[in-house]
């Protein structure tokens, strides 16, 4: 082998003769991404990726929207050992069948199919006869247009293995004539279904299907959906009759999750109430419920269900191990209490929107054989410092979550100071100070991964200084600093001092936040060997008062080359926005206030994969002999922006 200390030693000649099958091995062990990103270090491993990428089993690329003309050459169409396929479909339409769907898969994952028709599914059917898994979403959105109920029954009738199926979007856009009926051809191994809109009378119709002439409506009533276990659906009202059909037509049922958002008032015959509260787990088989509604469109709450209700489920609610309740506005800490005491195996605890919750909820917690993993209490605003500290006794705490309870203060962060194993810590809209936060930095062992502090008013630029003290909190990797109008651009030079590889950074809506602070990110050094800029995947500066064009400048490559999601206020200079799109094409830019990021469970996903180098590898690899647009970008710079 070369001798690396040779003044004209090239590692890479070193690794030209190392045995292919050796690196074949290394690279089969990566994902997608990682496999282009080494194919484009080397001519050795350049010359191994397209061998690998005909045999890897599984195909993850969610992370960025591929035309065809790039997916082409990564999705082999001679690889016969396929069996997981997750792919972003935001450039892809009907055209792209050949490529996506094959004999061998028994996973397929694509997300943002707005650009296919719903003949996406009998295709899916006619060709992946072996699926057990399948996630769809936003199919067909911008078509317009309902979606054939012919396309669902040859999905659900060529599937017949499928065990999991997930369809993330607004199943009313099928014909509401033979709806019910479709879904009776549905497998029985089916155990997992779940949709992203269906009204509630489909839901009814759905569990119970018109009578075929030879058949006993009996006979319909055990049949259909007979091994289901978990069943999420958004709808737009969650009813009695809906929640009572559910309980006893699936027996086998251990996971119900409904949340609804009424564009009004329900009336009495179109909502929940106590009677129906009673009718969940009939067959004491769940071991996981949620029930939400939802303010998004109109402001309305379960104001039929109060504590006899939850007092009357309790009985049947031993065996619980997650509870989520959203909207009971009329539940006082007796009921929530009830459900405490009568949950022995309960590790995850969710409330939004408990106007009548007090501390007395966590009075006697220590009373309790309750270990407590992932608490939400979410826009409870009568709790105070009192209960965290109660709450703070569950020594195990993962998750907490605290948002929009407005009157915890810098003694709350005292008790959550003492978790020794919190990872995710939520507190937007809290009365804390930069004083609270020097709790967590003196308290906390080096656990918490994610924190957000959004809405905070308090809190000033000494806020990093108190967090990041005497290397403290050195594994955080999400931070939300939004709507924190005391916070300059001396924090984010303060946070570029601390060196820490933020991989999510959230500043939107802070009016002192400039151009200072994107340059201060795009330029710090984590150490001797890379910057902190390279490992920012996420960064937040919609409505930022000093973001002018020069901060662009330091937005397009090579700065920040691992950042996949920006936000930004497009009105700043719609050219400059449109130029950097075009400059940065993997890049999902938000212009119009739009939450950024993954979802929730992707979040930490590849965080040891990617190493902090100045390039995008992986990008480089795709768009290798092209050139960039920086031309375009200039040219934009040079553009005066006009007065509104």
């Amino acid at each position: 082998m070369a001798n690396p200390h040779e003044p004209h030693s090239d590692p890479s000649q070193s690794l030209m003769i190392l045995p292919s099958a050796l690196i074949a091995t290394i690279l089969a062990k990566l994902d997608v991404a990682s496999i282009c990103s080494a194919a484009s270090t080397c001519r050795a491993f350049h010359s191994c990726a397209s061998h690998i990428l005909s045999f890897i089993p599984n195909f993850h690329l969610l992370d960025i929207g591929l035309s065809i003309d790039l997916l082409r050459p990564l999705l082999m169409p001679t690889n016969p050992y396929l069996r997981t396929l997750q792919v972003d479909c935001t450039r892809l339409d009907d055209s792209s069948f050949d490529y996506l769907l094959r004999p061998s898969l028994q996973e397929l994952s694509l997300h943002n199919c707005a650009d296919f028709t719903g003949k996406l599914l009998s295709h899916i059917g006619q060709r992946c006869k072996g699926l057990r898994f399948l996630y769809l979403s936003s199919l067909a959105e911008k078509r317009g247009r309902s979606i054939d109920v012919s396309d669902l029954e040859e999905l659900l009738l060529g599937c017949t293995e499928l065990e999991t199926l997930i369809l993330m979007f607004d199943v009313s856009m099928f014909v509401r004539h033979n709806f019910a009926r479709v879904w009776a051809l549905a497998t029985s191994k089916l155990v997992s279904l779940e949709i992203g809109f269906i009204s509630s009378i489909m839901v009814t119709e759905l569990l119970s299907p018109p009578i075929g002439p030879n058949q006993s409506s009996h006979h319909l009533r055990t049949c259909i959906f007979p091994g289901i276990q978990k069943l999420s659906l958004s709808v737009d009202y969650i009813t009695d009759t809906m929640v009572s059909m559910i309980s006893e037509s699936l027996p086998s049922l251990t996971h119900l999750d409904l949340r609804d958002s009424p564009i009004m008032e329900p009336r009495v015959s179109f909502d929940l109430t106590n009677i129906g509260l009673q009718q969940i787990n009939l067959h004491g088989k769940l071991k996981h419920l949620s029930l939400v509604r939802s303010q998004e469109i109109f402001p309305t709450f379960f104001k039929r269900v109060n504590d006899l209700g939850i007092l009357l489920m309790a009985d049947k609610c031993s065996s619980m191990e997650s509870i989520y309740l959203g909207g009971f506005c009329q539940v006082t800490e007796t009921g929530f209490k009830t459900l405490l005491h009568s949950c022995a195996k309960l590790y995850k605890l969710r409330v939004s929107h408990g106007n009548h919750l007090t501390d007395l909820i966590f009075h006697d917690i220590t009373a309790t054989s309750l270990s407590l993993t992932h608490v939400s209490l979410r826009w409870c605003n009568l709790l105070t410092n009192f209960a965290v500290t109660r709450l703070a006794s569950n020594r195990g705490l993962v998750v907490l979550d605290l948002r929009d309870c407005r009157n915890l203060g810098d003694d709350a962060l005292q008790a959550i100071s003492t978790l020794p194993k919190l990872k995710t810590l939520l507190l937007d809209g809290s009365d804390i100070s930069d004083m609270g936060l020097c709790h967590l930095s003196k308290g906390m062992s080096s656990s918490l991964v994610s924190l957000s502090l959004r809405g905070c008013k308090r809190l000033t630029d000494k806020c990093i200084s108190f967090l990041f003290d005497d290397y403290s909190n050195r594994e955080l990797r999400e931070l939300d600093l939004s709507n924190v109008p005391n916070l300059s651009d001396a924090g984010m030079l303060l946070l570029a001092k601390s060196r820490i590889p933020i991989f999510e950074l959230r500043m939107r809506q802070c009016p002192l936040i400039s151009d200072t602070s994107v340059i201060a990110l795009a330029s710090m050094k984590v150490d001797e060997n890379g910057w902190q800029g390279s490992s920012l995947r996420l960064l937040d500066l919609y409505n930022c008062g000093g973001i002018t064009q020069l901060a662009f400048r330091w937005l397009k490559k090579p700065y920040f080359p691992r950042l996949r999601w920006l936000g930004v206020t497009g009105s700043v200079n719609r050219d400059l926005v449109d130029a950097l799109t075009r400059n940065r094409p993997f890049l999902h830019v938000g212009c119009r206030g739009e939450e950024l990021g993954a979802d929730q469970w992707d979040k930490l996903d590849d965080l040891y994969i990617h190493d902090h180098e100045e390039v995008d590898e992986f990008e480089q690899w795709l768009l290798e002999g092209e050139n960039g647009s920086d031309e375009e970008m200039e040219e934009a710079e040079n553009v005066e922006v006009l007065p509104d």
